[in-house]
């Protein structure tokens, strides 16, 4: 289970602000936010090689989370990270048809698009404004994600630049209530923090994108008892 609010084009200074929770097993392995050989920075996944979240000088940004559908995940699909490497690194993605049902969030100089492969292929345009993603479908209205939307449009509504209340907000372990629709996440899995041993939240991320191309990104990372044990910061 992982969530993200997306702000695209929806702010004065900032052309784009993304902030999430990477949540994951935590046996996987993986490698914290860095500048990679190739200018990319991200965090990585040592199991499979490539990344949930990642931004580079090209003014690309990618950002996948898995969709939770009945008979899925299926074993030995390709790896989704690969997603956000190749759109990356402006290659054409693999068999998008292959995959487990996923998330995808492209943003560029030249536009934003929301990408999917269930129920089947999709590439849809952002509207300017903030969008939030979890685990569902894309238009799922879980609690998780309204509350991560609205601590984000609040945050660029007071202009500032310091980002503690938005990594606050990524922090938030209040259980919260399911939609009206009885659809949503996983019992146990409803706050934005998830607090679990075995599965919960490994990060925390945010990425601050400006009109002239300069940000940074920013990651915290926890252990399997849901202790921060490191930040990153890095500009570009």
């Amino acid at each position: 289970m992982c969530v993200a609010a997306i702000a695209w084009s929806a702010h004065p200074r900032w052309r784009l602000v993304v902030i999430g929770n990477r949540d994951e097993f935590h046996d996987r392995p993986a490698a914290p936010l860095s500048r990679w050989d190739d200018g990319t920075i991200a965090g990585r996944d040592l199991q499979a090689g490539g990344t949930w979240l990642g931004v580079n000088a090209a003014g690309r940004l990618g950002l996948v989370t898995n969709y939770r559908v009945d008979g899925y995940p299926r074993a030995g699909a390709p790896s989704r990270g690969s997603l956000v490497t190749d759109w990356l690194g402006g290659r054409q993605p693999g068999d998008l048809a292959a995959m487990n049902p996923f998330h995808l969030i492209e943003a560029g100089p030249e536009g934003a698009w929301h990408r999917s492969n269930y129920p089947e292929l999709a590439r849809t345009p952002l509207s300017p404004g903030i969008h939030g993603l979890s685990n569902g479908g894309f238009d799922d209205r879980w609690a998780k994600t309204l509350r991560l939307e609205a601590v984000l449009a609040d945050w660029l509504a007071q202009a500032v630049e310091d980002i503690a209340p938005l990594l606050a907000a990524l922090r938030d372990e209040t259980p919260l209530p399911p939609p009206p629709s009885g659809a949503g996440p996983l019992a146990g899995f409803s706050p934005v923090f998830i607090a679990n041993p075995v599965y919960g939240t490994r990060c925390s991320t945010v990425v601050l994108v400006d009109h002239d191309g300069c940000g940074l990104a920013f990651e915290r990372s926890f252990d399997a008892a849901g202790r921060a044990t490191g930040d990153v910061e890095l500009r570009f």
